[in-house]
């Protein structure tokens, strides 16, 4: 190779290595900061694009542009009442300052940790400044997990709600906001992801929740049994109402056709009494003399006169 050659090959290796250690490419969820010997050298780039550093010797940092969670170490807080609670707190950020980012805390993982240095006791201060209640519930609205019918009280027996949670939340996150802006962090918003008594307490309160059920249950129970008494006596009242007006409708009827009955046995055997004797007598053969019948009367009895030969009269 001629040395002409040699030196264009030189020149285009060294133009090759430049580039490829000079570009890259920022992502739009990124957003980079320059160093030079751990300098800042320029403005953050923070539009996403083919970028360019100027010297082999800058450094790029890139940081996320996005929002980012925190989540807290849940544990056990003792609010003014001196009730321990179980609590679980989250928060979302993002870094607004890529510069103070990487002079302050220099990565993710340093800042989730000075976030736990700031937002925990935070939010202890606050928790343990206010009554139970106000942890719990947010206003003093009337709750509606009861049934249709239930009577309660629409004041908490806990307490009246003056600040609720909500409020709490807003106090930590602007105590809280102050502080992480010292490292180029915007704390976008703090939330309590779950609220419950510790283990010691909690069995308590799921007790008297049950002994309220029972309660509530039991009064369901006592108003179906008075409303079943209830039909079962209007039902006993009717069936003896219907029974005694059938049987007095029955009485009639049967009053009425024993009098027709009588009347027309009247009419047939006023024609002829002697047959109306002989008939009258032969039912009472056939109802008092039976098969094993015995009966001791004497010959001349009126009782046996039809079946007496005409010549025994």
């Amino acid at each position: 190779m001629s040395q002409k050659g040699w030196i264009i090959g030189t020149l285009a290796f060294a133009a090759a290595f430049v580039l490829f250690t000079s570009a890259f490419v920022v992502d739009e969820t990124r957003q980079v900061v320059l160093t030079r010997f751990g300098q800042i050298v320029r403005e953050p780039i923070t539009q996403p694009g083919l970028a360019w550093k100027w010297s082999v010797l800058e450094e790029a940092h890139k940081f996320p542009k996005n929002l980012q969670q925190w989540d807290g170490q849940p544990g056990e807080i003792p609010t003014l009442d001196k009730t321990y609670i179980w609590v679980d707190t989250f928060a979302r950020w993002r870094i607004v300052d890529p510069r103070a980012f990487l002079q302050t805390a220099g990565n993710v993982e340093t800042a989730l940790k000075r976030l736990d240095e700031i937002i925990d006791p935070a939010m202890r201060n606050a928790i343990t400044s206010e009554p139970l209640i106000e942890t719990v519930r947010k206003s003093d609205r009337k709750l509606d997990t009861f049934e249709e019918g239930v009577e309660f009280s629409d004041q908490s027996p806990i307490g009246k709600v003056s600040v609720g949670r909500r409020k709490i939340t807003e106090r930590v996150k602007a105590a809280a906001a102050a502080k992480v802006a010292d490292f180029g962090i915007e704390l976008v918003d703090v939330k309590i992801k779950r609220l419950n008594y510790i283990e010691k307490v909690r069995n308590s309160v799921y007790d008297r929740m049950i002994a309220e059920r029972k309660q509530i249950a039991e009064k369901f129970r006592s108003e179906g049994q008075g409303e079943a008494r209830k039909i079962l006596g209007d039902r006993e009242k009717e069936l003896k109402r219907i029974t005694s007006e059938a049987y007095r409708t029955a009485q009639q009827i049967k009053g009425k056709a024993d009098g027709q009955a009588a009347a027309i046995y009247a009419g047939a055997f006023g024609r002829d009494p002697e047959f109306y004797s002989f008939l009258r007598t032969m039912e009472l053969y056939r109802e008092s003399l039976g098969k094993d019948a015995q009966v001791v009367l004497s010959t001349d009895s009126e009782f046996l006169k039809y079946l007496k030969t005409p010549d025994a009269k």
